[in-house]
């Protein structure tokens, strides 16, 4: 018989793609990750493309794939999508260890990690992108706030 397949977790409107086991440290992952979260899918196509980093490219090929996903299995229009969250997590942690003088031996340990990239259909009355948090609209334009107060 086997396990029955797990309901969806994700709204209709999204899909996402994991890779498992990436031999990169999350730290220099997340850097990564940071730069295409919230925008496009074809804005962040491009950012990877010219990225010079490493990992650049494996990350392209991840969200590549969600964006496959989305397509063909949840029928979305490619257009549309907008990378809504890119997650790092840590993985295993392969130790090694590297010969000292005198006998002695200093601990190397080389990190991997997961990542789950999630992108969204947004609908066409909104923004493709909307503000990241903590973006304030602008300052008020009173004068009070502006002028300094005598003490």
């Amino acid at each position: 018989m086997g396990k029955q397949k797990a309901p969806r977790t994700l709204p209709s409107n999204q899909a996402q793609a994991v890779l498992r086991n990436l031999r990169v440290s999350p730290r220099k992952l997340n850097e990564v990750a940071q730069v295409i979260r919230n925008q496009t899918a074809e804005k962040a196509l491009d950012t990877l493309t010219f990225s010079r980093r490493r990992i650049a490219q494996t990350v392209k090929k991840v969200l590549e794939s969600a964006i496959a996903n989305a397509e063909n299995n949840h029928q979305l229009d490619v257009d549309r999508l907008v990378v809504r969250r890119a997650e790092v997590g840590k993985a295993l942690v392969m130790k090694r260890f590297h010969a000292r003088a005198r006998g002695r031996a200093g601990g190397i340990q080389k990190f991997f990690s997961h990542l789950l990239i999630v992108v969204e259909e947004v609908p066409e009355g909104q923004d493709l992108v909307k503000a990241p948090r903590g973006s304030k609209k602008s300052p008020a334009t009173s004068s009070d706030s502006t002028e300094k107060k005598a003490a």
